[in-house]
């Protein structure tokens, strides 16, 4: 219950993200510079309390002997990630891109396969490809229908480059957290903590974000002073308190795919978060009987994966003791 109370505090800074780079975008901001400087602001806070902790010098040493690891699944995970959520925020409301983005809820069962179990037998450790989690995915799928839910009137009056543009890339962002998330967790084993997990991302994708930043340089010049001050808030509230936060709660469900799908489930909140935030920020347009209807389904399923994965756990924990 506490990795799944981690991930629903997560969805709700998380949801600071969709609101203000809508609102950015809204006032004449690039996309370009929300996502560049989410992560070089992400970079010293994190530095410092990983410094602070005294685990900075493992962490710099494993990247220099496993660069190609960290670059790439970091690109993945925080690159292919952010920059297209960002893109997508200048051509959708907030709303839209919150509610596409819970397509990782089930992009994040479909990758199990990609990944392997160790388990512990008489003949020592074996490796066992993951499954996917069929309960878990059915639990999904209950959650993406109160989705479809919230938005079914609004998403009537959208144009179809704003469909294309604020869809297609959210749903490249949707596989690229899970699975550059997860890859760096297997790369990283016991070796690194939560916040040593993060600044290595943050640090190792930086080249992503210096070739992007000097796309924005060319295309639309330097950010400014307004959008400098949101992107700071979102580098605090989403990029270091709900990464944190979230990556905590995966770590505690590391080596099971149905705990973890349930934990990533706990990120459909991000939705009825996003909502209630363009409502009071940018006073957008009020929640239909249909919009509470799907949150109502949201909510029931985030309960359903709570109460299973909690259900399974203590199983799990009877048969340890009975081993």
């Amino acid at each position: 219950m506490k990795a799944i109370a981690l991930g629903i505090l997560a969805s709700f800074f998380f949801a600071v993200t969709f609101v203000l780079n809508r609102a950015m975008d809204l006032s004449g901001g690039s996309w370009i510079w929300s996502a560049v400087l989410r992560f070089v602001f992400m970079a010293p806070f994190l530095l410092i309390i990983v410094m602070v902790r005294g685990n900075l010098k493992p962490l710099l040493s494993d990247i220099r002997k496993r660069p190609m690891i960290w670059l790439g699944w970091s690109t993945v995970g925080f690159g292919l990630f952010y920059a297209p959520l960002c893109f997508a925020a200048a051509y959708g409301p907030a709303w839209l891109v919150a509610s596409m983005w819970q397509i990782t809820i089930v992009a994040g069962s479909l990758l199990a396969p990609f990944f392997y179990t160790v388990i512990h037998t008489e003949l020592g450790q074996q490796k066992i490809r993951s499954s996917i989690p069929t309960r878990g995915l059915v639990l999904s799928l209950i959650i993406l229908i109160g989705i479809v839910l919230i938005q079914l009137q609004q998403v009537q009056s959208l144009t179809t480059k704003e469909v294309l543009y604020g869809v297609l890339p959210v749903l490249l962002a949707a596989f690229s957290y899970p699975l550059g998330n997860r890859k760096m967790m297997a790369a990283c084993g016991q070796r690194f903590d939560t916040y040593q997990r993060v600044l290595g991302m943050t640090l190792a994708s930086l080249p992503f974000w210096i070739i992007l930043s000097a796309l924005g340089i060319a295309e639309v010049g330097f950010p400014s002073s307004n959008q400098t001050i949101q992107t700071l808030i979102v580098a605090l509230s989403s990029g270091v308190i709900a990464t944190i936060l979230f990556f905590s709660a995966t770590d505690m469900t590391k080596g099971d795919v149905h705990k973890l799908a349930a934990v990533e489930a706990t990120q459909s909140g991000e939705v009825i978060f996003a909502l209630i935030g363009e409502l009071v920020i940018l006073h957008g347009a009020y929640p239909t009987l249909w919009s509470f209807a799907g949150m109502g389904l949201v909510i029931l399923g985030m309960i359903l994966h709570s109460v299973f994965g909690q259900g399974k756990l203590l199983r799990n924990g009877i048969n340890t003791k009975r081993a």
